[in-house]
């Protein structure tokens, strides 16, 4: 996967040890944050049933593809257009080669996010993407929305095309770690041309998972679990905000962009556990909420939030347990913060 704030997939092992020990070998375990997936995909190749969810669009299409997919869907509606050839391994497959060869489009990517695009607002040309890749993703998501529309696609197989296509663009956009903003040189890989590859399927287990995309505080009372994982955002720092062109994506629309950066409207995804003044109180409606007796929660030394203080909130539920984990922080740039902290893994066994 790509570079992505709070990642957990070096706490893998961690995470599912740590789940294993609270509910044994096999439940329902709740990914409420759950991010790029790496957890919920690493969840049901353990054996467990997931309900995961996010606020993120783009996250909703990463869940769906690792979590309710384990082979080529059978892209039945493109049969009759020409795009199925059955020359290749898979339908799929054959779907991504004739994505690869459309003609590029001067759209609204070419528009906003490449060097010799004229952005509406009047700002300079912004260098998230070469051109002709600014182009080329502008043609594939027109083909995509198209068929959605003629409902040519199910709503599988149009979370794996989105979900390969947010792949293939982190492969060459032109960034230091986030979306937040573009660096302004291209640097060698952001050249490259942009290539829609078929991502691996893992072939078991892809039956009884729930994905669902909503603020994990108002989801909270509609899931049922044997333990609900939460990987909250540690800092101030908008996921909405630093990953904008992945929503955008995964949306398939063509929002304002605002500013110098081009960052769509984004407050519909702000996060209250991103401020000191809200954070704990989405925690205790989480926990107070949802129909379970068991959580792990993942939290770090850099969080807005001490140590101390989480305990102090988690202990009105019942018992609390730590877990201290070195830990490389995420660092997107030159940044001269230490490379270690300490990465907590807190668990409740409620009263």
């Amino acid at each position: 996967m790509y570079r992505y704030i709070g990642n957990k997939t070096k706490l893998l092992q961690y995470i599912t040890d740590r789940v294993e020990e609270m509910i044994g070998p096999a439940g329902t375990v709740a990914d409420i944050m759950a991010g790029t997936g790496s957890v919920s995909l690493e969840l049901r190749k353990k054996g467990y049933s997931v309900v995961a969810s996010d606020v993120m669009t783009y996250s909703y299409h990463h869940l769906v593809t690792n979590l309710q997919i384990a082979e080529s869907p059978s892209f039945n509606g493109l049969y009759n257009k020409g795009i199925i050839s059955k020359k290749a391994p898979t339908p799929y497959e054959d779907v991504l080669e004739y994505l690869n060869k459309l003609e590029p489009k001067k759209g609204f990517f070419y528009r906003e996010f490449s060097p010799d695009g004229i952005p509406l607002n009047g700002c300079p040309a912004r260098k998230y993407f070469a051109s002709e890749n600014a182009a080329k993703i502008d043609a594939i998501r027109e083909k995509i929305n198209y068929w959605i529309e003629s409902k040519a696609i199910s709503a599988l197989e149009e979370s794996l095309l989105k979900h390969t296509l947010i792949m293939a663009v982190n492969e060459v956009a032109n960034i230091s770690g986030t979306y937040g903003y573009f660096l302004s040189d291209f640097k060698k890989n952001a050249n490259d041309a942009i290539i829609l590859r078929p991502v691996e399927f893992y072939p078991y287990n892809s039956e009884g998972h729930t994905v669902r995309l909503g603020f994990a505080e108002n989801l909270a009372g509609l899931i049922t679990a044997d333990v609900c994982y939460i990987d909250p955002p540690y800092m101030k720092r908008q996921y909405a905000a630093n990953y904008h062109i992945l929503e955008t994506l995964a949306r398939g629309d063509f929002p304002e962009a605002i500013g110098k950066s081009g960052l769509r409207d984004w407050w519909d995804q702000h996060s209250k556990l991103c401020t000191k003044t809200r954070g704990l109180q989405s925690f205790e409606k989480i926990i107070s909420d949802m129909h379970c007796n068991k959580f792990l929660i993942s939290y770090s030394e850099d969080g807005l939030f001490s140590l101390d203080q989480l305990e102090e909130c988690f202990k009105k539920f019942g018992h609390v347990e730590v877990q201290l984990i070195d830990y490389n922080r995420f660092r997107s740039n030159d940044s001269k913060l230490p490379t270690k902290l300490k990465e907590y893994l807190i668990s409740i066994e409620r009263k």
